[in-house]
């Protein structure tokens, strides 16, 4: 069965990334749009010419033809726009961060249960190659005993205001923006969690996070990252163990900012290096989400786990305060 999909707000994320990835996906049909601009319908028909477009998002909850909805909507909307999708009976993939606080996820968790729907966050590094390898390699020991994270992503936005990112009411920062991508990486390749952060240095634009440097102890390694939207762009993650070190060049907007390459170096041993020029974890992720959906396989990243990337920057916010 091919899941019909419809896309709940035209941001120009949802235009230029996930509404292609659901056009070009297997198994997965982009079928509708709701949208408060018609205008804005425009740029996704160029590739899309036969979709559905709803002016009022209600109106599309209420189309029986739809089985699931992405929504990229502003953060502070996720929670209520997502419970009102199961609640009209479709599947939900939401937009990062789906919570603004962890104690969001019970609602969250409450809505998805009663409805038997599937309903996840759309963290769409796990469904990338490059990062089931990085988890193989350093969970399988291939840098020994892993010692220290390291991760670093960033942009510079400080020309444009009137970004949503800048409104501390609508959810904005560095923090939910892109500090969710070093974290759950350091969560997902070595397998554990936060215990304890013991750095949190935070600089404030507008009411918002702009930079954030942050160390932290997970169960058997540190961690640290910086991420900002006042910098150059740049992103790395990097694995430091007793006999070797495993770096991502381009771990979260692979083959967009650059090539997505894993290098490894090991003690006594040659450069080993990897690279994967065409994977597109757009579009592996709505083949997953349509995947579960249809009941053909479980969703590799629930609620659940993202759950835990939201306590941690609750963790960070706290410290910091």
């Amino acid at each position: 069965m091919t899941i019909q999909w419809g896309v709940l707000g035209a941001s120009s994320f949802a235009r230029d990334n996930m509404a292609p990835a659901i056009h070009a996906a297997k198994g997965a049909n982009f079928s509708a749009l709701a949208t408060s601009s018609v205008e804005k319908a425009k740029g996704f028909q160029t590739y899309a010419p036969d979709i559905a477009v709803y002016t009022d998002y209600d109106a599309m909850l209420a189309d029986p033809m739809i089985d699931a909805i992405y929504i990229p909507l502003p953060n502070h909307l996720h929670v209520p726009w997502t419970i009102k999708a199961l609640e009209a009976g479709k599947h939900v993939l939401c937009e990062k961060p789906i919570a603004l606080k962890e104690s969001d996820f019970d609602d969250l968790i409450a809505a998805r249960d009663k409805s038997g729907l599937i309903a996840a966050e759309a963290f769409m590094i796990p469904h990338h190659a490059q990062f089931a390898r990085a988890r193989e390699l350093v969970q399988s020991g291939a840098i020994g005993d892993l010692i220290h994270i390291d991760g670093t992503f960033s942009y510079n936005n400080a020309g444009d205001l009137d970004n949503i990112r800048h409104d501390p009411a609508k959810g904005g920062g560095a923090l939910p923006d892109i500090g969710v991508y070093p974290i759950g990486a350091a969560r997902l390749v070595s397998g554990q969690e936060p215990q304890s952060i013991s750095l949190a240095n935070l600089r404030y634009e507008h009411g918002v996070d702009v930079f954030a440097q942050v160390a932290a102890d997970f169960e058997s390694c540190t961690f640290s990252a910086v991420v900002s939207m006042r910098m150059m762009n740049y992103q790395q993650m990097t694995f430091l163990g007793t006999t070797g070190v495993l770096r991502l060049t381009c771990p979260f907007n692979a083959n967009k900012a650059d090539v997505a390459e894993l290098i490894l170096d090991r003690k006594d041993a040659p450069r080993h290096v990897e690279r994967w020029p065409a994977e597109n974890h757009y579009v592996r992720q709505v083949e997953n989400f349509s995947a579960a959906a249809r009941g053909d396989a479980e969703y590799p990243v629930p609620l659940e786990w993202s759950r835990g990337t939201q306590q941690m920057l609750d963790m960070i916010y706290a410290a910091a305060k």
